[in-house]
């Protein structure tokens, strides 16, 4: 049976003419890190202090174990290198590598002695591919494209220029006779009822001439199948399997599968793998509309509710198990159904895809492609093919995963941000996303949709970007719109939108220790990546609010506001006009560092009010007000298995807290389907003193006509008390966006919600964890809400 020896201790890093201890997975960062050879470049502006470790080159060295007689041959497996490195051992060269998105094996049968890995600097590497390939225009002036490497190590409009080098993903010894496993195709497919489950095994020798099989089950069927030279096929038919579905559809059975080699009656390797039954298509026909592009698993229609997804960490060596399920969890308790993996990271581990196998998350695989011109020329053509094949393979068991997809921006690009002119005919990746990569995944994994890019229309027919055609990337707003601009169309599947705000207090002291914090200090400034971010947070927030002057306090709760409220205005409107829109994906879920971005949940972990936002825009059932050819109307969305019947009320209010007109109206929105209501003339609010509130079961919608700036709010008074697990606020006037900042109370404190409006009388709990020391007094001052401007 073959033996694998994880090789994970007794590694060094030479410095210098020093040596460090090293930890394999790992990184030359963290490992400088360790040994305090550099600070921590989160904090500060420590960032800048720290690049001269990119372009450096770095060896790690460890001693390789005496080899063993007992097996025929000896693998070196690593599974992971990062990124451009030479594999010695006693000096004798094993091979070069280039691809940090792929797993390299030498042969070391009978040898042992001084294992090293020299790595060459990503930054020679990159400049050396570019000086003989020519140029390519990018949207950052890094040169990521010229290497097989996670771009945003170079820094992108979020995160930190910090770029690693290592070997960051396990390293072992695989000691095998005989035959070896080398890859397993799993095609699970669902026929008329029945569960299929057919394997593609290919393997490897040192005995030509010996008879093998294979022998596979799954829910108790079994199959056996002979290997004809380097290759074979086992199928297992599974009568009435349990269908895996998104979270909110159904359950998420999973089934194990095991695959056997043999050589008569001896096992030689074991391929063993989790995966569910479930089919899945990618509607994009045309239509009234233009073209569309839904989702549909088991049959089943969905609006996709989504968040793009980051490298959890700048560091990915760093994210353990228990991070990659906490973050997803904590995107399931938002509501999200569906992930997308963003093209300037990396393949996550089997540990993300794991997780949201067993949590029912959807999973939007971008190949590793981002906001910029890629040579297809050698080197890097045979890189690109040689990684897409072996991670479509990997992956292919996931049920979870559900669209592959070619690049991010790029198509995009090519035809909007000037690179057409200035390519003049050279390569630009157009041959990778609508060539190399469809042809491999049609190839290897039929069974799951490819698209050219994101955003794409689906040819050269239509704009890249066109919103009527295929998925679109809304970024007009925040750069130069405001975000009620967001209602202006109904895009059919809105893959990128989003709006910036800073991180939580508690990470903000944590990242600029000692520093004064001021929206345009030194520290905040750094931690902002974004080309003009903090004009564009300043000029967003002037449109809906007055802006605090030297008050960093109401600063940062207004543009954590401002957030909430942009994000909300985007999914409320798209929501309202499913089918014809069919998935939001917000950027983004998960930042890799304390920084001020559009993430979610913040560079600590900790969670922005735009998360709870999202668990009401994202719950099965969403109430809405909205403007719709010039008269105010109520949308139910209904994403829920059952219908939704109520008596909505709606009340028009004075700000003063005075009911000056009611109606209830019987309301009734079938299943994964939306109901319209007109409000009536009389109860549609004016001016700055006035607004709307529509209520059915529990759930509530707001309309305000003008902005918060000329709203004549009363003053806020309400009243605190501690309660059980938390805190009970009364409100005595209306309070509008309550937030409790419950880091401000203790960096460990979570509060269960978000923003709240509360009419005159009305009261909410806040549950409250890790709170150590409650006191009503201190939970005042950490309460936020929108005050009167005069």
């Amino acid at each position: 049976m073959l033996e694998a020896t994880p090789l994970g201790d007794g590694w060094i890093l030479r410095h210098g003419s020093e040596t460090l201890p090293a930890s394999v997975p790992g990184c030359v960062h963290t490992d400088l890190m360790a040994a305090g050879v550099i600070p921590d470049p989160f904090l500060g502006r420590n960032e800048t202090d720290v690049a001269w470790v990119g372009r450096r080159d770095w060896t790690y060295e460890r001693e390789l174990p005496a080899p063993s007689s007992a097996q025929e041959q000896t693998d070196l497996v690593f599974d992971g290198l990062d990124t451009v490195a030479e594999i010695s051992l006693d000096g004798r060269l094993l091979g070069t590598v280039r691809n940090m998105h792929r797993s390299y094996r030498f042969d070391v049968t009978g040898l042992s002695g001084r294992l090293s890995v020299r790595f060459v600097s990503a930054y020679a590497e990159a400049e050396a591919v570019r000086g003989r390939l020519g140029e390519r225009p990018a949207a950052y002036a890094e040169p990521y494209q010229y290497l097989r490497k996670m771009a945003c190590s170079f820094g992108w409009d979020w995160g930190p220029t910090l770029v690693t080098a290592g070997i960051w993903r396990p390293v072992r010894l695989e000691r095998w006779s005989t035959a070896r496993i080398a890859r397993v195709r799993p095609l699970v497919s669902v026929e008329e009822g029945t569960g299929v489950v057919e394997l593609a095994v290919e393997v490897e020798r040192t005995r030509v001439e010996a008879p093998l099989a294979v022998e596979a089950t799954v829910a108790g069927v079994r199959a056996r199948a002979e290997i004809e030279g380097a290759g074979g096929t086992v199928r297992l038919r599974v009568p009435d399997p349990e269908l895996w579905w998104p979270r909110g559809y159904g359950g998420q059975p999973l089934y194990d599968v095991e695959l056997t080699l043999l050589h008569g009656d001896d096992a030689l390797d074991v391929w063993r793998r989790r995966i569910g039954f479930r089919s899945v298509e990618l509607d994009r026909r045309p239509d009234a509309h233009g073209t569309g592009f839904t989702l549909v698993v088991n049959g089943e229609r969905l609006f996709a509710r989504g968040v793009n997804w980051i490298p959890d960490d700048v560091f990915p060596s760093r994210i353990t198990r228990a991070r990659y399920r906490e973050r997803l969890e904590q995107a399931v308790g938002a509501g999200v159904d569906l992930v997308r993996i963003w093209g300037g990271g990396i393949y996550e581990s089997e540990d993300f895809y794991d997780a949201c196998d067993e949590l029912g998350l959807l999973v939007w695989q971008d190949f590793p492609f981002a906001c910029a011109a890629y040579p297809e020329e050698q080197p890097l053509r045979g890189e690109v093919e040689a990684e897409a094949r072996e991670n479509v393979v990997r992956l292919m068991p996931h049920p979870s995963l559900v669209l592959w997809n070619g690049n991010n921006e790029n198509l995009w690009g090519f035809r909007d941000w000037g690179w057409e002119p200035r390519l003049a005919g050279d390569s630009w990746g157009e041959g990778y996303y609508l060539g190399v990569l469809p042809r491999v995944v049609a190839e290897l994994d039929p069974t799951r949709p490819y698209t050219a890019g994101s955003p794409w229309s689906g040819s050269w027919r239509h704009h890249p970007n066109d919103p009527a055609h295929g998925t679109h990337h809304s970024w007009e707003v925040w750069n130069r719109e405001d975000y009620a601009d967001y209602r202006l169309s109904v895009p059919r599947f809105v893959a990128e939108f989003g709006w910036q705000a800073p991180p939580a207090y508690a990470t903000l002291r944590r990242a600029l220790p000692g520093e004064e914090l001021a929206p345009d200090s030194p520290g905040m400034l750094h931690h902002q990546k974004a080309d003009d971010g903090n004009g564009k947070l300043a000029r967003g927030l002037a449109r809906h609010f007055a802006v605090p002057d030297g008050d960093f306090d109401r600063w940062h709760y207004l543009t954590q506001v401002n957030q909430a409220r942009a994000v909300a205005a985007g999914i409320e409107h798209w929501r309202a006009h499913w089918p014809v829109c069919a998935g939001t994906v917000v950027w983004q879920l998960n930042d890799c560092w304390p920084v001020t971005s559009w993430a979610a949940i913040d560079g600590d972990g900790r969670e922005k009010p735009l998360y709870h936002e999202l668990k009401r825009l994202y719950a099965d059932r969403l109430l809405t007000l909205h403007t719709r050819d010039g008269a105010l109307e109520v949308a139910a969305v209904n994403q829920g298995a059952g219908d939704w019947t109520g008596t909505l009320t709606l009340r028009r209010m004075s700000v003063g807290g005075e009911a000056l007109a009611r109606a209830e109206v019987e309301l009734s929105a079938g299943r994964r389907s939306v109901a319209r209501v007109g409000v009536p003339g009389e109860l549609a609010p004016a001016g700055p003193k006035e607004f709307l509130v529509a209520d059915l079961d529990g759930l509530r919608a707001l309309h305000f006509p003008v902005p918060d700036r000329e709203v004549d709010y009363p003053r806020p008074e309400f009243e605190v008390a501690l309660a059980p697990g938390g805190i009970r606020v009364t409100a005595r006037t209306l309070v509008r966006d309550l937030l409790l900042q419950a880091d401000r109370l203790d960096p460990a404190a979570r509060a269960d919600r978000g923003l709240v409006t509360l009419l005159p009388g009305e009261e909410v709990t806040i549950g409250v964890r890790g709170w150590r020391t409650p006191d009503p007094e201190a939970a005042r001052s950490a309460l936020y809400c929108v005050e009167p401007t005069r």
